[in-house]
């Protein structure tokens, strides 16, 4: 038998039969086709390289001493389902091959075979497993994308968000997320970690505002029994906890400018050394940093290491605030909603007009945090449907709901708060002011184009009589349109009932 090489990265091929000859000159076959070729000469110990080795293809005798093929087939296929098994069979033995055959085996090889039909055998399995595995990396790849889009939102913004995500997940590379509070940056670190060759390994959080200075380093590097007073046991820190996986520093603009320098040190070295220890233990870890702060501008200031940036900064990723994607504001309002009445078991169905005019243009310096807690607390209060008075929108400056948007012709405190944008659409659309806080033209812009392509696609599905197909011909639109534009906003019929009716009472008589 000849030696069997090192994988390098090469496909293998798991041969079993009883007649060491057959394993030897098949293993020939497989090395001349570049091809690392495993033996077994029984079916249980065939299972047990399945089990330590995952091999490609399965290349496995109809008739074992334990145990015949088939058996071998189902409990290989119970370990790995995309595994392609060949069977190995006697001319007088062919009954027993197409009974393999729809037991899920790839394919089967006659005694006695002629070279060609094995090389032409292993690289169609080979290629079979290819593709499936292929298959479902694609498939992993498009839950993932779907799942943070369900979670996020299914703006453009998130969009390019997600491909972003998607881009630099299999990569081993150090990532800076930024952007405000509460706009989702922990969430996006978690889906790289779901998404990266590291997800079976843990991944470890760590908020470096929340940790005071003194214990910041024993917390993330380790401690020694006895280093300090208090140190009763030896303690590991995160770097050691992540071993294999993820660590994500949040908040990393608070972490002192002494202790930058040791984290630079452990990311270059992979080393970390426990405080009061001499000897230094080998970390594997991934690293992505998250911070509401520029931290290009903070290296630049001198507040932030430069070296420790750019050791970080392989990849940026920017978690854009919900101001500047207000599309995505109902879709998320309408998410937490139904979440919460399920939690309370409540039946609580949407929200009034006045309610969603008041989400959307709302600037929300909170973010999607801040948008959370306003809708279920919203919806604990509600019956049915979400009044104006269930509504509690606190701004940064402290200013409440009805501050931020006063009645249409009342006077504004201070004058500069707000601007009124007037709409000239139908009888019905009045003009409305909206709040100018921190606010672009763009974005106010944006955000009351929202408001009245949500208000027109009410009301041409209100004349359609609720059917989607003949408000997208009124519209000029298509089907698929319509319907993803319905469910970014979540309209229900029983907000657009509530939305004429009140528009109808608003009519002259």
């Amino acid at each position: 038998m000849p030696p069997l090489p090192m994988t390098n990265g090469k496909k293998q091929i798991l041969i079993v039969d009883d007649e060491p000859m057959i394993c030897e000159s098949l293993a020939r076959l497989a090395q001349q086709e570049g091809i690392v070729p495993l033996v077994a000469y029984d079916g249980e110990s065939a299972l047990k390289k399945i089990r330590l080795e995952s091999p490609d293809v399965l290349l496995v005798d109809f008739k074992l001493p334990d145990m015949d093929g088939l058996e071998v087939l189902r409990r290989a296929k119970a370990l790995d389902e995309d595994l392609p098994v060949v069977i190995i069979t006697a001319f007088a033995q062919v009954h027993g091959a197409v009974e393999a055959m729809r037991a899920s085996a790839h394919d089967y090889l006659a005694k006695p075979f002629q070279h060609h039909e094995v090389i032409n055998v292993m690289h169609r399995a080979l290629a079979e497993r290819s593709i499936k595995l292929k298959l479902k990396e694609l498939s992993s790849l498009a839950h993932r994308y779907a799942n943070l889009l369900e979670t996020m939102g299914p703006s453009d913004a998130i969009g390019r968000l997600t491909t972003d995500v998607n881009r630099v997940a299999k990569s081993n590379f150090s990532v800076v997320i930024t952007g405000e509070t509460g706009t989702g940056k922990e969430l996006v670190a978690q889906t790289i970690h779901q998404a990266s060759l590291r997800a079976k390994a843990p991944f470890i959080p760590v908020d470096c505002g929340a940790i005071p200075e003194t214990l910041l380093e024993g917390e993330l590097f380790g401690h020694e029994k006895g280093a300090f007073t208090g140190a009763v046991h030896q303690h590991a820190g995160k770097f050691e906890l992540a071993k294999g996986g993820t660590l994500f520093l949040d908040e990393i603009a608070n972490l002192p400018l002494g202790s930058q320098a040791k984290l630079l040190r452990v990311l270059q070295e992979k080393l970390v050394c426990r405080v009061g220890g001499a000897k230094p233990v080998e970390v594997d870890v991934r690293v992505l940093v998250a911070s509401n702060k520029d931290l290009e501008a903070a290296a630049t200031s001198g507040s932030f290491r430069r070296d420790l940036f750019f050791r970080l900064n392989e990849f940026a990723i920017r978690v854009p605030p919900l101001r500047e994607r207000p599309e995505d504001i109902m879709y998320l309002a309408k998410r937490f909603l139904d979440i919460t009445s399920q939690e309370l078991g409540k039946q609580v169905r949407g929200f009034s007009p006045p309610v969603v005019h008041l989400l959307l243009t709302f600037p929300w310096p909170g973010n999607v945090r801040q948008l959370r807690s306003t809708v279920r607390r919203a919806v604990l209060l509600a019956d049915e449907v979400v009044m104006e008075k269930h509504m509690d929108i606190k701004g940064v400056n402290g200013f409440g709901m009805k501050a931020a948007f006063p009645p249409a012709g009342a006077p504004s405190d201070p004058p500069a708060a707000s601007l009124v944008l007037p709409v000239s659409m139908a009888a019905s659309l009045e003009a409305q002011e909206v709040p100018i806080q921190n606010l672009s033209l763009k974005e106010i812009v944006s955000s009351r184009t929202v408001v009245i392509e949500r208000q027109v696609l009410c009301q041409v599905l209100h004349k359609a009589a609720g059917n989607k197909a003949q408000a997208a011909r009124l519209l000029h639109i298509d089907y698929k349109t319509i319907q993803s534009k319905i469910r970014k906003y979540g309209i229900t019929s029983n907000e657009r009932e509530s939305y004429d009716e009140k528009e109808q009472g608003q009519r002259p008589a």
